[in-house]
């Protein structure tokens, strides 16, 4: 990162215990940033709480069987591991994350 240090945050020290709706994806707002968090399979994935499209709210939309994010608005596919679009060109904001006995916690 060009001599920069990672600066983690943890975002909870027990995601499991969150109030997941049933889509799996749940707005939450960490030291002023508002991200989504989303939890799939055995894992938990944090991103950009807007599309880069048209700006639809992530945790409206749903995770398809890929493990994909889909934007509600126009059905637009995010792979949650690195933000890349499936279905388009662009990219969403994903947050690197690593998982500790104390928590999750993300690189803002």
């Amino acid at each position: 990162m060009s001599g920069n240090s990672i600066n983690w945050v943890l975002v909870t020290d027990a995601p499991a215990s969150l109030d997941w709706p049933d889509n799996h994806l749940l707005d939450l707002e960490v030291e002023d940033k508002k991200i989504t968090l989303a939890k799939f399979k055995d894992g938990y994935f944090a991103f950009a709480q807007k599309c880069p499209h048209a700006s639809g709210r992530m945790a409206q939309g749903y995770i398809n069987p890929l493990g994909q994010v889909v934007c509600p608005l126009h059905r637009y596919a995010f792979d949650m591991k690195n933000g890349r679009n499936t279905t388009r060109g662009l990219f969403f904001k994903n947050l690197p994350s690593r998982a500790a006995s104390r928590g999750t916690f993300y690189w803002f």
